[in-house]
């Protein structure tokens, strides 16, 4: 049975943009609602990053309501049933209302319905089934309110059901865990996880990746980390994946909440010829990989104990941000804090590195009469090498000076 609560006003409800798409998808008084994230959210008092909207209207009638009204409309997913709205610069994601018509774990056929009940009963969890008009009027056919006051994250209907019409719900259930659920699990979801893991090895790659990163930007993924590891739910998509112990140490050290630096941390103990085809394997972007690779394969090894010339040398090359990185996880491998006056002393180092750039180029040394060619090239990266040593304080003149030299 669907119960109704009325939800505050929100600014985002009532801003401009908000009411003119409203406005125009409801012009015959058609029941026209927000649904998902927006009105999760809303419910918690969070910020509200995305607003989705759901209608009973076809695509095509969409498109008119919102062209009749001067509104851009995008077919961003005209087979799925979904428009995109552009009012103001403001984008809002309208999909019709749908049944499931047929389900094989990674796709599903869909069929456009006007019952919001059939609607809502085939998203994934009870907080995720919610919807609300633009008086405030919140649905609540499943308990998803009562399951948001109780930090309870539950599938709608049978666990196992939900799983096996899309294997990725599998993984949404311990994201959701992480950002909006407390170290009491539902048992029947984690059962039916348990049991419907080997599912996640028919996903696709981008699909596993975006949820992984999702989890791990949680504040504190942990207690799902550690539910996912004694279930095996890792096992199917990254075996390299052993222990959370790492990754345990790491996250009171951080010193930004970093997914890729806190998924080496995870995948500490596994063997680094494994490692390095996770970006490959898990599609990350150009950016992800080079970033993933600089920490598990770095080009200088950072700990407390690092020469500070060397320390001052990586800080230079590969940047603060890379080498306090590198720093904090040989502090999580090795079981250090920041009470050790070794690490103290290096962190500092970091914390009042500026960029510093090397004040003579190539062009300096041919209008010194220097040839260009592989000498050249030779006698730039020796007096950098000097440079660096001298503690980045020659001028360009001095550096001229000794390039001339050597």
């Amino acid at each position: 049975m669907t119960v109704t609560y009325k939800l505050d006003n929100q600014q985002w409800m009532l801003a401009e943009e908000t009411q003119q798409v409203m406005q125009a998808l409801s012009v015959e008084g058609q029941d026209v609602r927000f649904v998902g994230g927006c009105v999760r959210d809303a419910m918690l008092g969070r910020e509200i990053k995305d607003i989705d909207i759901a209608t009973p209207d076809h695509p095509e009638r969409v498109i008119k309501l919102l062209k009749t009204a001067n509104i851009k409309a995008i077919p961003t997913g005209l087979d799925h049933g979904t428009i995109t709205a552009v009012c103001n610069h403001q984008a809002f994601e309208i999909t019709t209302l749908r049944v499931d018509v047929e389900t094989d774990g990674r796709h599903a056929t869909v069929a456009y319905t006007d019952n919001w009940e059939e609607d809502a009963a085939r998203r994934d969890l009870t907080m995720n089934a919610l919807s609300c008009r633009l008086d405030g009027t919140v649905f609540d056919p499943f308990g998803g309110i009562e399951d948001l006051k109780e930090s309870r994250v539950r599938f709608v209907g049978e666990a196992e059901t939900r799983i096996e019409e899309d294997a990725l719900r599998l993984l949404r259930f311990f994201r959701f865990q992480a950002w909006y659920g407390t170290d009491v699990f539902d048992e029947e979801g984690v059962t039916a996880a348990k049991s419907k893991k080997h599912m996640l090895k028919g996903l696709s790659a981008e699909r596993i990746h975006s949820e992984l990163m999702r989890l791990l930007s949680a504040p504190n993924p942990l207690p799902v980390i550690n539910v996912m590891l004694e279930n095996q739910i890792f096992s199917p998509f990254l075996p390299e994946v052993l222990s959370g112990g790492c990754l345990a140490r790491f996250i009171p050290l951080e010193g930004r909440r970093d997914p890729l630096v806190r998924l080496v941390a995870l995948l500490e103990g596994g063997e680094a010829k494994d490692k390095v085809t996770i970006p490959d394997r898990l599609r990350f972007s150009t950016a992800e990989k080079q970033h993933f690779l600089s920490l598990i394969k770095p080009e200088y090894e950072i700990d407390s104990v690092t020469d500070e010339m060397l320390f001052k040398k990586a800080l230079y090359r590969i940047g603060a941000g890379l080498v306090s990185d590198l720093l904090r996880l040989q502090m999580a491998r090795d079981g250090d804090d920041f009470k050790n006056k070794n690490t103290q002393y290096r962190a500092k180092i970091v914390e009042e590195w500026r960029p510093v750039f090397f004040p003579l180029h190539g062009r300096d040394l041919i209008q010194a009469g220097v040839e260009p060619g592989p000498k050249m090239g030779r006698l730039l990266k020796t007096t950098e090498d000097w440079w660096i040593e001298q503690s980045f304080q020659p001028d360009q003149d001095q550096c001229l000076a000794y390039a001339l030299k050597v």
